[in-house]
């Protein structure tokens, strides 16, 4: 016949009392602290809220304001004055250093960036792009993408082959994906890199078939095979 196991029920009903003792005791010594801290809490809560409201929603609007001028003339290709402004708007550089707390100034870093590459003054596009982040995945592709434009024109092509590479991978998609796969390939090419080259341009006719890349994308798989044949 099986012995019967032993009933802990009442130990476990006395752990748990013990417990909520030590629990309560532990309330009433520190009662004092825990309403400090509770007190911290709310009003870090309160002034973060009151801030926002405040104090960057507003920054927020003027920002935006100020905004539109120097993407107007970003637009038109006149990246000095998008830059700097005009006398009586603000360029993005300004604008960065006056409403940095606002989401305006986070995207005037891309700007900037973009304008320093037509430029030409690449290691201040790498700078400042570096310093743009934004939950536009499209957006944030093309920035990555444009570090890389800016690594390539300093000669740094290692450098702009990760960007290549991260701007292609970090949120596959129709428009950019390709874009920065072929630039990348072109990269493998001239490190006479021809199978990571061909591998990508096959890549891009697989899975990208509608985009402008893979138009003439049989040419390149032809070229890039040729020059692996011979290697």
């Amino acid at each position: 016949m099986a012995k019967k196991k032993p009933d802990h029920t009442e130990d476990r009903i006395e752990g748990i009392e013990q417990a909520l003792s030590r629990t309560e005791l532990y309330i009433e010594e520190n009662q004092k602290s825990l309403t400090v801290i509770v007190l911290a809490i709310a009003i870090i809560v309160i002034g973060f809220t009151l801030y926002k409201r405040y104090i960057v929603a507003p920054k927020e609007t003027e920002a935006q304001s100020q905004m539109y001028v120097a993407e107007q003339y970003f637009e038109k290709d006149s990246f000095n004055l998008a830059l700097n402004g005009d006398g009586n708007n603000m360029g993005f550089l300004e604008i960065i250093d006056e409403y940095g707390i606002t989401k305006s100034a986070k995207l005037a870093n891309y700007y900037t960036g973009i304008c320093y590459l037509h430029l030409g003054e690449y290691k201040n596009a790498i700078d400042y792009l570096k310093d743009f982040d934004s939950k536009d995945q499209i957006v944030k592709n093309v920035a990555t993408g444009a570090i890389g434009d800016a690594y390539m024109e300093l000669g740094n092509e290692k450098d702009a082959l990760s960007m290549y590479l991260k701007a292609s991978k970090q949120k596959k998609n129709q428009f950019t994906s390709p874009i920065f796969m072929m630039k990348a390939a072109q990269v493998y090419e001239g490190q006479k890199e021809y199978k990571k080259a061909l591998d990508l341009y096959k890549d891009i006719k697989k899975n990208f078939p509608k985009s402008a890349e893979a138009k003439d994308i049989d040419k390149y798989i032809a070229r890039a095979n040729i020059l692996l044949s011979e290697k």
